[in-house]
């Protein structure tokens, strides 16, 4: 595609505060130039100077380079490649089978209560995203009742208006499943309250654990599921706090073998997004 023919795509794609597609004057506006000079971009009859094509990029929250380039269109890419319900069997049946009658009870709680609730701008249920994390867990050997059952809990708190005592696990899940609850009352990037999270988070291994897992799951999910802005936001988070959760990982015993594979996960994922933005 054309410089032209990428703006009027990105123009296209995007909304007003009534849900209409942008025009050319409503991104003219934005951009305080005339709607003449969008049309003759949009056109390919002038490329926009250095200044509005910067200017382009944080109106459409994209990179220069996805404007510019020839490259887009060309790659199909699928929104996932899981099936939640085959995730559920999955973790209900080895949960049976090792006897996790905590996981058990967790499973069916979650799904209730993420009912209706999709993944950042997608239509994939939200279920998918504790499941996931459930197999990642389970995968990787890790098979204490108590942290599958946290993982699948971990976000029913803070996104679906239950608390703590509602949840039909022991005391040590639940103790779990508030670390990882963040409080958002004042706001979810204040360096105070993120600091005081991730401090408990540090306290606990399993919590760190859990936590380390969350991030992996959600950093595959960031290219799609979040502006560039907290795109930016989530590197400058995993740079901050990670390393000391894979250090509390990496130093209990038991986890030694996820810390490696986790830090391998979490700075491989890292390095990619920071090239790409």
């Amino acid at each position: 595609m054309s410089i032209g023919e990428n703006i009027r795509r990105f123009r296209k794609e995007m909304k007003d505060e009534n849900g209409r597609t942008f025009t050319q004057e409503k991104l003219a506006e934005k951009l305080g130039v005339s709607f003449q000079a969008v049309s003759s971009w949009e056109r390919d009859e002038y490329v926009p100077e250095t200044e509005n094509l910067l200017a382009l990029a944080k109106v459409f929250d994209v990179s220069v380079s996805a404007i510019v380039e020839d490259r887009m269109g060309t790659f199909k890419t699928k929104e996932t490649i899981y099936d939640w319900e085959h995730m559920k069997t999955y973790v209900k049946t080895t949960a049976h089978n090792l006897g996790l009658y905590d996981t058990l009870k967790a499973v069916d709680f979650a799904v209730e209560a993420h009912e209706g609730q999709t993944r950042k701008n997608s239509d994939i249920p939200y279920i998918y995203h504790p499941l996931n994390m459930a197999c990642h867990a389970l995968s990787m050997g890790i098979k204490e009742d108590e942290v599958i059952a946290a993982i699948l809990l971990h976000d029913v708190v803070e996104d679906c208006k239950k608390t703590i005592d509602d949840l039909p696990v022991n005391d040590e899940t639940k103790e779990l499943v508030r670390l990882m609850t963040k409080d958002k009352s004042k706001g979810s990037h204040n360096s105070e309250t993120l600091d005081k999270y991730y401090a408990g988070l540090a306290s606990n291994p399993k919590a760190a654990l859990i936590k380390c897992i969350d991030r992996c799951n959600n950093m595959t999910t960031m290219s799609w599921g979040l502006s560039r802005e907290s795109i930016y936001q989530q590197i400058e988070e995993v740079d901050k706090y990670y390393p000391r959760l894979l250090k509390v990982v990496k130093d209990t015993p038991e986890y030694n073998n996820a810390a490696w594979l986790l830090k391998y996960q979490i700075e491989s994922m890292l390095d990619i997004y920071k090239r790409l933005v």
